[in-house]
C-alpha cells in the first residue's frame, strides 16, 4: 500500500520499489512506473497500484478419481503481474487519493481466476485416473497439467499475469479411505516386523543351542581329558611303585652283595691275622727256644716289672740287695734246666 501525507490541499504519495503506480490527471498519464514518488491535488488525480513482485499463492479444492473416490488436492501457484497497464485497465487496482487503500479487491479477482482454471484442469486429469494411480504419480500428472493449462489460458496475457511456477504438495484421500489403503500396508509392515522378530528369536535360539551344544561338548572333551589325566596318574603310579621296586630290589640286592662281599673280606682278613698270628706266635716261640736261659729270665723279669705296681720311693739296704741277690742265684740256676712255657713262662 502506497504511503499518502497530506499538505494543504496537496498529497503526497510515496510508493514501495515493487509496486508499479500509474498517476492520471483529467485522463492523461502523468506518473508511470514502480518505486514513484509525487506531489498530487487528489480533485484530479487517478491513482493505480499494481504489485509486480511474485506473489504465492496456495489453492486447495477437492475432485474426484475415475473409481468414484473423492481426493483433496494441495497446491501451491507461483504468478506475478508481467504488465502493470494492461491488468490495471482490466482489474480494478485503484487506491484512495487519501489513504493509499485499494478501492476494489484486484488480487482476489486474480486468486479466483488462477483457482478456477487450476481447478478445472487437475479435475479433468484426476476423472481419468484411479485413486492408486492418483496417488502413486498423480502429483506429477496434476503438476504438469495445471502447468500446461494455465500456460495455454488466454485469460491470463490478457490480463497481465504470468505464471513463474505450480507445486502441487499433496494429493490426499478421505479419512476412512486412507485409513483402509494404510491397512493392508501396516499389515505388511508389521507381518515383516513379527517375521523379523521371529527370525530374531530362531537366531537367537540356534545361538543358545549352539552354545549349549559347545558347552556340553567342551565338558565331555573336559571329562575325557579328566579321565585320560586319571588313567595317566595310575600308569605313573604304578611305573613309579615298579621303579621303586626294582631300585629298592636292586639296593637289597646290592647291599647283600656289599654284606656278602664284608663278611668275606672279613672272614679272609680274620684268616689273615689268624695266620699271621700264628706265624708271630710260632716265630715267638722258635725265638724263645733257641734263647739262651738266661736271656729267658731276663724277659720275664721284664714283664714281670712291666706287670707290677708303680713303686714312687725304694730303699735297698746292702742286706736286702745282698739276700735278694742270693737268691736270684739260686732260684736261676734251677730253672735254668727247665723248658720256657709258650706264654714266656719257664715249665718245670
Amino acid at each position: 500500500m502506497a504511503d499518502i501525507t497530506r499538505r494543504a490541499g496537496w498529497r503526497h504519495l510515496r510508493s514501495a520499489p515493487t509496486a508499479h503506480i500509474r498517476h492520471q490527471r483529467r485522463g492523461r498519464l502523468v506518473h508511470d512506473g514502480a518505486g514513484l514518488s509525487f506531489w498530487f491535488r487528489p480533485r484530479t488525480a487517478a491513482l493505480s497500484e499494481v504489485p509486480v513482485n511474485d506473489r504465492e499463492l496456495a489453492m486447495a479444492f477437492h475432485a474426484r478419481t475415475a473409481d468414484f473416490q473423492d481426493v483433496s488436492v494441495q497446491s501451491t501457484v507461483t504468478y506475478r503481474i508481467g504488465d502493470p497497464g494492461t491488468a490495471a485497465a482490466r482489474l480494478d487496482f485503484s487506491i484512495d487519493p487519501d489513504t493509499g487503500a485499494w478501492r476494489g479487491t484486484p488480487l482476489e479477482q486474480i486468486a479466483t481466476l488462477l483457482t478456477e482454471t487450476a481447478q478445472q484442469h487437475a479435475l479433468d486429469v484426476l476423472a481419468r485416473t484411479t485413486l492408486a494411480e492418483a496417488l502413486v504419480d498423480g502429483v506429477a500428472a496434476v503438476r504438469d497439467r495445471i502447468t500446461a493449462g494455465l500456460g495455454a489460458e488466454p485469460r491470463l496475457p490478457a490480463t497481465g499475469i504470468e505464471v513463474v511456477a505450480v507445486r502441487v504438495v499433496a494429493i490426499r484421500p478421505e479419512p476412512e479411505v486412507e485409513r483402509a489403503l494404510r491397512t493392508p500396508a501396516r499389515e505388511q509392515i508389521q507381518q515383516e516386523a513379527d517375521r523379523a522378530t521371529y527370525e530374531r528369536r530362531a537366531v537367537a535360539v540356534e545361538r543358545e543351542r549352539a552354545i549349549a551344544e559347545n558347552e556340553l561338548a567342551s565338558k565331555i572333551e573336559l571329562a575325557r581329558q579328566e579321565e585320560r589325566l586319571v588313567e595317566q596318574r595310575g600308569t605313573n603310579a604304578r611305573r613309579e611303585a615298579e621303579e621303586s621296586a626294582a631300585a629298592d630290589a636292586v639296593r637289597a640286592e646290592a647291599e647283600a652283595v656289599r654284606k656278602v662281599r664284608l663278611a668275606r673280606a672279613e672272614a679272609e682278613a680274620a684268616r689273615e691275622v689268624g695266620a699271621a698270628r700264628a706265624g708271630a706266635q710260632s716265630a715267638w716261640l722258635r725265638a724263645h727256644a733257641e734263647a739262651e736261659p738266661a736271656v729267658l729270665h731276663a724277659l720275664a723279669m721284664t714283664r714281670a716289672a712291666e706287670n707290677l705296681p708303680r713303686i714312687e720311693h725304694l730303699t735297698l739296704s746292702p742286706d736286702v740287695l745282698t739276700g735278694l741277690l742270693t737268691r736270684l742265684g739260686e732260684g736261676g740256676g734251677g730253672r735254668a734246666r727247665g723248658a720256657e712255657a709258650p706264654d714266656g713262662g719257664v715249665r718245670p
